[in-house]
């Protein structure tokens, strides 16, 4: 049995999220907290930091072999990771600008990569009690309340408005663009990795993000959305995200939908 099939796994990366998650809000439920500016101009606060130091101490217990790359360990260089076929991918803190906002909508991210493919994926918003996880051949499942939910992406029927998610934080006139080309549709707005969840417990029909990403911003919700039948497909070729595949970890401009939907290309 494979890593990415292995249900005991992802119940173990769910508890170390978890324990990230709460490493979190004891910095967010502070009456104030520091905010710094990276170099590439998105915010960074302690919450980050605490949250990254838990999940690397968590996944070195776990599985000590395999390399992890973190958004606050960025800098393993290109000939590194070259030799990497399996890896953790995680961004122990998705949406700061929420978490700035005290919205609620952030998330912690663990993916598992192999081969370039999500393959294993854990998203955990502390505030909203709620978890998504989702692995090759475990299926996706939805967790509030310590209830789990069996989830499943789906395509609009034809007399269906169509819902599609946008961000709280970002939108583009190549989004606006793009909605012109649509059905009947209504926005749903979201932050952080939730935007793919949602569309991979069929909340939402549709996720075009037409704007820069990270690699580690998407790969434990794509996990998820794959096991839960979706797809993120590039949004010029229509090919499947791949992850490691090059210097670069800025991602395509991409689209998350169920893969029924894209199949149908009815867009």
């Amino acid at each position: 049995m494979s890593l990415a099939q292995d249900k005991e796994l992802l119940l173990d990366v769910l508890t170390v999220a978890e324990a990230a998650g709460d490493a979190i809000m004891e910095v967010y439920e502070r009456d104030d907290f520091d905010v710094q500016i990276k170099g590439d101009d998105s915010p960074l606060t302690a919450a980050d930091l605490a949250s990254h130091q838990a999940i690397m101490q968590g996944l070195s217990l776990l599985t000590p072999d395999i390399p992890v790359l973190s958004e606050e360990s960025d800098d393993i260089d290109w000939p590194t990771r070259q030799q990497w076929n399996t890896y953790w991918l995680i961004d122990p803190l998705d949406g700061t600008k929420e978490f700035i906002k005290r919205n609620g909508e952030f998330t912690v991210n663990i993916a598992l990569i192999d081969q370039g493919k999500p393959v294993l994926g854990v998203v955990v918003a502390p505030v909203l009690g709620t978890a998504y996880i989702g692995g090759i051949e475990l299926g996706a499942y939805k967790i509030e309340s310590g209830k789990e939910t069996a989830i499943s992406a789906l395509a609009p029927r034809p007399s269906d408005t169509w819902a599609v998610v946008g961000s709280r934080s970002h939108q583009s006139k190549e989004v606006a663009e793009f909605l012109t080309k649509l059905p009947s549709h209504e926005m749903v707005a979201m932050g952080s990795s939730l935007k793919i969840c949602l569309v991979a417990e069929g909340r939402a029909h549709l996720y075009p993000r037409l704007g820069l990403t990270s690699e580690w911003d998407t790969a434990a919700a794509h996990a998820v959305l794959v096991a839960a039948g979706g797809e993120m497909v590039d949004a010029d070729s229509r090919e499947p995200l791949r992850y490691n595949h090059k210097e670069s970890i800025l991602n395509p401009f991409f689209i998350a939908a169920s893969s029924a939907l894209l199949s149908a290309d009815a867009f």
